[in-house]
């Protein structure tokens, strides 16, 4: 379905490797490379079979050249994770980069200037692609946290050169089409999160694959409202009710589950370790918030996923960044990971803040897959087409 390393001769040739190096930096230092980590074995591969890895790459919004959003303090961090050494270019075209690539050997490593230092990146500027292409015989894409994007390293390369996934973009492509498209069923989605408005596509793509929904987070106190629900001074889109109930009563006509939590703990502040109580949803008074789920709820939960072969998450059930009210996504991923562990369960989770939820359980690594990708993931799931994904599409 997708070209991949396995089709592509690349002894002798240039090697043009789109990854995405935004890592966090604080004080001058990568705070996180769990990105550099996940491309290392693509890169490496490369270098082992003779091609010439060059490396491309956005890092940050720059408004043109910007030292403080270079990617020179990244080339010592790669070749820290690769233990191999990375040469650094001043500019990802032009004269200083062909110097450099024309000084590589087979199997060197290569990391060319942000992208994003020019204009045409962003605008996909066709002249822009031709100076990209002319430094490279295979494009091979490897961000697909980027893939959502039609840029010049995304997208018009990949219409220049033969094209390639690399070994984490394919990861995540089987991963997410798996889950998606040929699943093993019943196939239960978690949504959680703030806002509906924010998730509109995405439930009503889900809606048409999933045997069960479940709502969680924020978003859940708008289904709460739609059914009559006084919700006190939760976070809830009150102008979006007749839309929850339009999802609902297109979810029974569908024949499709949906789970709305049962019970809550709620506080009158938000704030970590404000006094709480854990009430049935009818049961808010006017001057609480709902920050979790309660414990029925998760026990709900945790009996459908008991009962399902495969789940996709996006979204936390609560303020999981505050104690106590971390407790409803920490043990639904905890009882995820468990039935991941042992056989019964295919689980594929993504989105910033799942990925946060997830590693304060402690559970990232017991999960089937979770994607890094944010919005491009976010975007598979709501059925839109990916550029960096479709110039990868066998022809």
């Amino acid at each position: 379905m997708f070209r991949t390393l396995d089709q592509a001769d690349l002894k002798g040739k240039r090697v043009l490797l789109r990854v995405d190096l935004n890592v966090p930096v604080e004080n001058g230092k990568i705070a996180d490379s769990t990105r550099i980590e996940r491309v290392a074995p693509t890169i490496g591969e490369i270098a082992d079979k003779g091609g010439k890895v060059i490396l491309l790459s956005h890092f940050g919004r720059p408004n043109g050249p910007d030292p403080t959003q270079s990617l020179k303090l990244l080339a010592p961090a790669i070749a820290r994770v690769l233990k191999r050494p990375v040469a650094f270019a001043e500019d990802c075209v032009g004269e200083k980069a062909l110097a450099a690539i024309n000084a590589m050997k087979p199997g060197d490593i290569l990391c060319l200037e942000n992208t994003r230092f020019h204009a045409g990146e962003e605008s996909n500027d066709p002249a822009f692609v031709d100076q990209l292409a002319a430094l490279g015989d295979i494009f091979v894409n490897d961000a697909f946290s980027v893939a959502h994007r039609a840029h010049a390293s995304v997208d018009g390369l990949g219409r220049k050169l033969p094209t390639y996934a690399g070994r984490t973009m394919q990861e995540e492509l089987d991963a997410l089409t798996k889950v998606l498209e040929t699943p093993t069923r019943p196939l239960a989605a978690i949504v959680g999160g703030a806002k509906v408005s924010t998730k509109l596509d995405l439930l009503g793509n889900l809606l048409a694959k999933v045997d069960i929904l479940v709502i969680g987070g924020g978003m859940a106190n708008t289904f709460l409202a739609a059914l009559g629900h006084a919700v006190g001074k939760s976070l809830c889109e009150h102008e979006l009710l007749p839309t929850a109930r339009e999802i609902m009563a297109k979810a029974k006509a569908k024949g499709r589950e949906i789970v709305l939590p049962v019970d809550a703990v709620v506080a009158k502040e938000f704030a970590a370790n404000a006094p709480s109580r854990v009430v049935a949803v009818d049961s808010v008074a006017p001057d609480e918030m709902i920050l979790d789920v309660g414990p029925r709820s998760i026990e709900h939960v945790c009996s459908v996923l008991a009962r399902v072969k495969t789940l996709v998450w996006n979204g936390p059930f609560g303020a999981f960044e505050l104690e106590p009210f971390d407790t409803g996504t920490v043990e639904v991923a905890e009882a995820a990971a468990e039935l991941t562990a042992a056989g019964k369960l295919v689980t594929v989770a993504g989105g910033g803040d799942t990925v946060s939820a997830l590693n304060r359980a402690g559970v990232t690594d017991r999960f089937t897959y979770v994607s890094t990708a944010g919005g491009a993931f976010l975007e598979w799931l709501e059925g839109k087409i990916l550029p960096g994904v479709e110039v990868l599409r066998a022809k």
